[in-house]
């Protein structure tokens, strides 16, 4: 699916500028611990994926602090992604700085599609 140009120029910007957690997570992801090849920052449609996995269907987005004021965007954007056939899973913030094994395991389930 393709994005507006500037979702595109957006996401690129984002790469250069991961939050602790998104970067700690990515490092997991690169070193493929899960077998799968995730993007980071991936452009979709109008949104802007913290990371993908095409093969699974499976969008990651790790939640900060900011996102608790965006319950009804978030929930929006899920709906549509899920409209075209990808499953998100939101991870908190904490979970990565405190749990990234565990994180790596969930992700890992959701990718098999286990709920």
């Amino acid at each position: 699916m393709e994005a507006p140009r500037i979702t595109i120029q957006r996401a690129r910007e984002l790469r250069r500028k991961l939050t602790p957690p998104e970067a700690r997570l990515w490092v997991a992801l690169k070193n493929n611990r899960l077998n799968l090849h995730f993007r980071r920052q991936h452009p979709i449609g109008p949104y802007i994926l913290d990371f993908y996995c095409d093969a699974a269907k499976l969008a990651v987005e790790v939640d900060g602090q900011g996102h608790a004021g965006r319950v009804d965007y978030d929930e929006r954007r899920d709906r549509w992604l899920l409209a075209h056939g990808i499953r998100t899973l939101r991870v908190p913030a904490t979970s990565v700085r405190d749990n990234i094994d565990g994180v790596i395991e969930t992700i890992r389930n959701r990718a098999a599609g286990e709920t």
